[in-house]
């Protein structure tokens, strides 16, 4: 499955000879770039809205591990990072509570996906 965010968004095929030791590289004719998509954060209407379950925050814990745990699928970590406003998991400390929504077709609506 495509990752959502990518679905609807505008692909420039780019041959420029910017680009060429990298297309000789991967033996392709061109490098696709893709629009970045246009994301809100979650009001708190969406947040009350939508089920989600918390998580005490502990060393060793991993994005990707619980989007695979509650979503099927390690692609959509960035999803519990944006709804609790985490960049990344080195911004997130040790015993934080945050909170992963449930239902991912939801929460991607709520993000604007």
């Amino acid at each position: 499955m495509a990752d959502k965010r990518y679905r609807t968004t505008r692909v420039r095929k780019n041959s420029s000879e910017y680009y060429e030791s990298l297309r000789t590289k991967r033996g392709v004719k061109s490098i696709d770039h893709y629009k970045t998509p246009s994301m809100k954060n979650p009001s708190i209407g969406d947040r009350a809205r939508i089920k989600s379950i918390p998580h005490i925050w502990v060393y060793g814990d991993r994005l990707y591990k619980l989007a695979n745990q509650y979503y099927g699928d390690t692609r959509y970590w960035w999803v519990i990072a944006w709804w609790n406003s985490y960049p990344t998991e080195a911004e997130i400390p040790l015993g934080a509570r945050i909170a992963i929504p449930l239902n991912l077709e939801d929460a991607l609506s709520a993000l604007g996906v």
